[in-house]
């Protein structure tokens, strides 16, 4: 991992000197980020779109053997089998991040800034003062999230509730240059799960 945030720090060096900004920069190396991982999230979509047409045969499952759990578990493994279906895959975005994140705040913690870290009304060095970014942080976690989440699922529907409360709850501490990368990612995390084929748009046609 100090591979990672060595090479985020000298990314954040680079678009610093471009642009003059350390809110921007952030920003900028959050879109390198996502450009660089395009290929998995590519992968990743495809295996989504699957799920989602699977959902009319996975909730008839679920009414034939209501009764009968461990049946109902066979089949439902039976039948991600046979279409070569990773149910795991859904959270995959979210775990996509995560490298990147423990490493921006691994860097963050000791980052020495050369000019003012203000943007907007933030001081990118501190938490947000007004929790701006914290509501932001748990409501594009929230919209990103419910993007690849089955609504047939318990256990994802759960999640969907549960994440964005806890990265809200945990950006409130967070120095909020980590938070702006954090909410940045979500943006084009949604912006990307729109524009690629076969997300949004038709996922929600498939449910209906």
């Amino acid at each position: 991992m100090a591979w990672l945030t060595g090479l985020m720090r000298q990314g954040l060096d680079v678009f610093y000197q471009l642009a003059g900004n350390y809110g921007i920069a952030i920003i900028l190396l959050t879109l390198v980020i996502k450009l660089v991982t395009l290929p998995l999230t590519f992968s990743q979509t495809k295996m989504q779109k699957k799920m989602q047409l699977l959902n009319p045969e996975l909730e008839a499952l679920k009414k034939k053997y209501k009764n009968n759990p461990e049946k109902l578990n066979r089949e439902t493994v039976e039948l991600w089998r046979k279409h070569n279906i990773n149910p795991a895959t859904g959270c995959l975005p979210m775990l996509l991040q995560l490298p990147f994140f423990i490493a921006f705040f691994s860097m963050l913690r000791s980052y020495p800034y050369v000019g003012p870290a203000q943007f907007l009304w933030l001081d990118l060095a501190k938490p947000d003062p007004f929790y701006i970014m914290p509501v932001l942080a748990a409501a594009t976690t929230y919209f990103q999230m419910k993007q690849t989440t089955s609504t047939s699922d318990a256990t994802q529907k759960s999640m969907l509730m549960f994440m964005p409360l806890m990265i809200g709850a945990f950006s409130i501490r967070f120095v909020a240059g980590l938070t702006l990368y954090w909410v940045a990612s979500n943006i084009f995390t949604i912006i990307q799960q729109y524009l690629v084929p076969g997300t949004a748009a038709e996922k929600g046609d498939a449910g209906r």
